[in-house]
């Protein structure tokens, strides 16, 4: 289980903290597809495609670029000026396997990425006066950041009765956490010695995912599924940090879209995903006042997330097949949180992606795709436990690119 943790690096996920889309074909099509049996890590985002699958295998990898930072001024604590997060490239495999039992049951095993969060900022001059006039690091602590990191690894059984297909997957989850540079939050923290600069911890939960995919003619499909909360270990070495004494479950989420084919050879897909941040202490509620790592303690903020999702795929003919898509989120982030979401900027809209399938033998084909998540902002005044700092102003900014590549055999 660690060895499955460690091939998944660390990153940033483009609907607030989850990924757009978990496999190749997925990402190509703005994330769209709880409607369609695609392939194998379909059932990453609807089990119930798993009955459609057939035998296969794929595996993936996608090479993700974020580019975050801020812009700040009249700040107190905060580093003034124009300050960019490092490490800008990430590299985050999958993988799954879709078995049938029989004409009408099959199982799959998938392993992917859910998502996280990443900021590496380093030891920046700080001129804000509440750091002394020449401490290091965006909150006076030297190098700061945050490093999320959530795998999922999921056992999925499905079922085909005819029109309608159910899935289920219970599903184990693994997330490691480190945060750096946050010492001057110390004094307001429930628990100084478990806030900041603690290493990597990792945590381990699970819940339950499942989904239903109905043929409502022979060319439209709707979908339906969801995941429960992922109840999680907590994390012991930042519960000064986290509300609930290091409490860090992941979301609930609830997806619905259609599948339509338009001719024999083209599909439109529309899906529709809500995240319930604000079901987690620790990413919903607001920064201050009560002490970090208290019981229903300060979090980062974040509302729950919309996600609107359009995808279409083009089967050229046996060899070739193009896909595309666009997806909108809504921003979690509201111009009262940039403070701490300096460190977690996950607030990126809309997505534009791109790609295709290449068979290169009657079993082998090779997916690709593109990503790029257009740059947004958010605006706010410094925010810290003495209250809003007057005349103060910080501005937070992320835009990404990603390029997947994968290999499928069909049996």
């Amino acid at each position: 289980m660690a060895s499955a943790v460690a091939v998944i690096p660390q990153a940033e996920a483009t609907e607030g903290q989850f990924a757009l889309g978990y496999g190749v074909a997925q990402r190509s099509t703005g994330g769209a597809g709880v409607a369609q049996a695609t392939d194998a890590m379909s059932a990453a985002i609807n089990p119930a495609t798993a009955a459609d699958i057939g035998r296969e295998f794929q595996v993936g990898i996608e090479f993700f670029a974020p580019f975050r930072g801020y812009e700040a001024s009249g700040t107190i604590l905060v580093a003034p000026g124009d300050v960019r997060s490092d490490r800008n490239l990430f590299f985050i495999p999958n993988l799954a396997y879709n078995h049938p039992i029989d004409e009408n049951s099959a199982i799959n095993f998938s392993i992917y990425g859910n998502g996280g969060q990443n900021t590496d900022y380093g030891d920046v001059l700080n001129l804000a006066p509440g750091c002394g006039g020449f401490s290091p690091g965006v909150f006076c602590g030297g190098k700061a950041g945050v490093d999320l990191m959530q795998v999922f690894i999921s056992a999925t059984y499905a079922y085909d009765f005819g029109n309608v297909a159910i899935g289920i997957a219970p599903t184990l989850a693994v997330q490691s956490f480190e945060a750096t540079g946050l010492g001057v939050f110390a004094p307001f923290s429930s628990n100084p010695l478990a806030l900041t600069n603690n290493g990597h911890e990792m945590s381990l939960g699970g819940g339950l995912r499942a989904g239903v995919l109905v043929d409502v003619t022979e060319n439209v499909r709707i979908g339906l599924s969801g995941q429960t909360k992922m109840w999680m270990q907590k994390f012991d070495s930042y519960a000064g940090l986290f509300a609930n004494q290091g409490e860090f479950d992941i979301p609930p989420s609830v997806s619905a879209g259609i599948a339509v084919d338009v001719v024999d050879d083209l599909t439109l897909m529309f899906d529709y995903q809500r995240i319930f941040y604000t079901d987690v202490d620790a990413i919903g509620n607001p920064f201050f006042p009560a002490p970090l790592g208290s019981s229903d303690g300060p979090g980062f903020g974040w509302d729950d997330v919309d996600v609107f999702k359009v995808g279409v795929e083009w089967r050229q003919n046996e060899r070739f097949t193009w896909r595309g898509g666009y997806a909108f989120a809504t921003n979690p982030i509201g111009s009262d949180d940039v403070t701490l979401n300096v460190i977690a900027p996950g607030l990126v809209e809309h997505h534009l992606t791109g790609g295709g399938n290449i068979r290169i033998t009657e079993r082998d084909s090779i997916d690709f795709g593109l990503l790029y998540a257009f740059s947004n902002s958010v605006t706010g005044p410094e925010v810290t436990p003495f209250g809003v700092t007057p005349g103060s102003s910080i501005e937070i900014e992320m835009h990404q690119f990603s390029a997947s590549v994968g290999w499928k055999r069909t049996f």
